[in-house]
């Protein structure tokens, strides 16, 4: 059991952002300006444009390579300076993506869980 308890701490950290990358796209389907929508709201938090496909492009590439287990010990790191960034700039929960942050940095420490690509390659 202990060894798959850092396997579902993955799991569970990659589907934080890959949910949120499904509930944009769902959004943007819905509503022919779903998309259009959210560069508006990104630019009322002083964001150009240009940073709504880069989110987008950023939460998927690599929530999916955590959720693989693709270069996590990388990918962990980037994503919980990410994490971080992204709560100040959006005026998201700080305390919320700060405790993300905690579990990505521990990932960090352990990048090696079962099922995963990079235990694959040992």
């Amino acid at each position: 059991m202990q060894r798959y308890l850092p396997t579902l701490a993955r799991i569970l950290l990659a589907q934080v952002f890959l949910l949120q990358i499904v509930m944009l796209i769902v959004g943007f389907f819905s509503n022919p300006d779903g998309y259009y929508q959210y560069q508006v709201g990104l630019g009322s938090l002083g964001l150009p444009g240009i940073f709504a496909p880069l989110i987008i492009l950023i939460q998927l590439v690599c929530g999916l390579a955590l959720l693989l287990g693709f270069k996590t010990k990388f990918f962990a790191l980037f994503m919980a300076i990410y994490a971080v960034i992204i709560s100040f700039l959006l005026h998201l929960p700080v305390l919320q993506y700060l405790a993300i942050a905690g579990g990505l940095l521990m990932l960090y420490q352990n990048p090696i869980t079962a099922f995963s690509i990079d235990n694959l390659k040992k």
